[in-house]
């Protein structure tokens, strides 16, 4: 394998959608979505209210890759072999003492050969790798919190009203309904959430275009609030950017559930057609599908029997472990912490950014001090790396933690946004994540600080 990435040697350029295309005002969505999972739990499960009221400091907490552990309210951070690096009770912070007392003495989390070999959804614990369910780890914490003052028992039955504020809000019909208060909220005002795409990355997507290259959007979102979000971020002429459009995708199942389990659907006005079609034979727009049948179309579409596929995600979960396993594909992820740590962002941006920002709320939420979902957090540490001690008196070492080593497994390269690439040639040769090179290789512009103190003290 070289170990170098271009993507003109590529014969389809795929793209989950959201976080991935289409970038959101983190602060603004993170509050929304914790406030329409809270809401229903209030009104129709008789939660304390006292979980609807947040402050700024709050969010420190919120912080992708952690593991909730069903079984006993604790979420934990783990590192690449499964150790617990940090973990917590509800919010409250577990000692090295009370990690030792429930994990043992070398602090192995149970259930982590399950999770790190199939990442599948489990009864047990529940692993948050993106931001559309993000808040939800600040709210299962206070929910733990909450039991405990109430004296409850923490066990995982308060994960099935979790589970029912997440379908309320998110189920395939809502946004048709207007029900929950996600999909309205965005409906009445799609610009305080959505940052529209800069004129360089429709530009990027257009030139692939013209150099030949099949375009394929892939999104468990379902059709209608697709088009909500493309119409703002793209243009009403987004359609024509894209040679086949698979929503309501349902991954990770798309890339490993067999043909015969998981159909491709003909849509009509957002309604899918109850009967599954036998194969894919020509682009368009489709609903739900295997990659089997996509991957059919594909070589028939490139005239190639094994066509060269890259696709862009921002879920280890949904996107990178499967297509990259399942679909041996090549994986560029989309990792925002990137720019929590040094990373700049480019200017398109930046300027993107500025110009999108609601008016009338810009600096609200950062004078009040609320922590962006993909910043380092106080209480969790760094994304990529963080400090452990075995016990008492051992010295304290740097560890990958087990996000960031599945990124250097599953991933290609990682990027902090689309944007950063838009604007080099497509034959420009980015450097892949190799086994036998040192895992700063694959990121670009440059790797996260906290990547580089690691390695540079560890060469010193």
């Amino acid at each position: 394998m070289s170990e170098y990435f271009s993507l003109s040697d590529c014969d389809v350029i795929g793209f989950d959608l959201d976080h991935t295309l289409c970038r959101y005002h983190l602060k603004e969505t993170s509050r929304l979505i914790y406030e329409s999972f809270t809401r229903y739990l209030v009104e129709h499960k008789d939660y304390d209210k006292d979980l609807l009221i947040l402050t700024p400091a709050s969010w420190d907490f919120c912080f992708k890759g952690l593991v909730v552990d069903l079984e006993d309210g604790n979420l934990v951070k783990l590192a690449e072999d499964g150790t617990v690096l940090r973990a917590t009770h509800g919010t409250n912070n577990l000692s090295t003492e009370e990690i030792i007392k429930h994990y043992g003495s070398k602090r192995e989390w149970k259930n982590f050969n399950t999770l790190n070999t199939s990442f599948t959804k489990s009864t047990k614990y529940y692993f948050y790798d993106n931001y559309f369910d993000l808040p939800g780890a600040l709210l299962c914490g206070r929910v733990v919190d909450m039991l405990r003052k109430r004296g409850n028992e923490v066990n995982s039955d308060f994960w099935k009203d979790i589970v029912a504020a997440i379908d309320h809000n998110y189920n395939t019909s809502a946004f048709k309904e207007d029900a929950g208060w996600y999909f309205p909220s965005v409906k009445r005002d799609p610009g305080r959430y959505l940052q529209p795409c800069s004129e360089s990355v429709k530009t990027w997507l257009r030139s692939m275009k013209s150099a030949g290259k099949v375009l394929l959007l892939i999104t468990s979102s379902h059709s209608d609030y697709c088009r909500l979000i493309c119409d703002h971020i793209l243009g009403k002429d987004w359609e024509e950017l894209f040679d086949i459009i698979i929503t309501n995708a349902l991954k990770p199942g798309f890339f490993s559930l067999v043909p015969q389990q998981r159909p491709f659907r003909t849509l009509v006005n957002d309604v899918e057609e109850s009967e599954g079609l036998p194969s894919l034979d020509k682009p368009g727009w489709y609903s739900q599908g295997n990659w089997p049948h996509l991957h059919q179309l594909l070589k028939t579409m490139t005239g190639k029997p094994e066509p060269k596929v890259v696709y862009f995600g921002d879920s280890m979960r949904s996107d990178m472990f499967p297509a990259s396993t399942f679909g041996k594909w090549e994986t560029v992820m989309i990792v925002e912490e990137m720019e929590g740590e040094g990373v700049p962002r480019c200017d398109a941006a930046k300027t993107n950014e500025a110009q999108a920002e609601p008016r009338g709320k810009k600096g609200k939420f950062e004078d009040q001090g609320m922590k962006a979902p993909s910043a380092p957090s106080e209480q969790w540490g760094s994304y990529f790396v963080d400090s452990h001690k075995s016990g008492e008196g051992d010295e304290e070492s740097q560890k990958l933690t087990w996000c960031c080593h599945s990124i250097h497994k599953y991933s290609t390269m990682a990027i902090p946004s689309v944007e950063s690439i838009a604007d080099l040639p497509l034959n420009y040769k980015f450097p892949r994540f190799c086994p036998n090179k040192p895992c700063t290789t694959g990121y670009y512009p440059r790797p996260p600080d906290s990547l580089l103190r690691k390695f540079q003290s560890q060469s010193s």
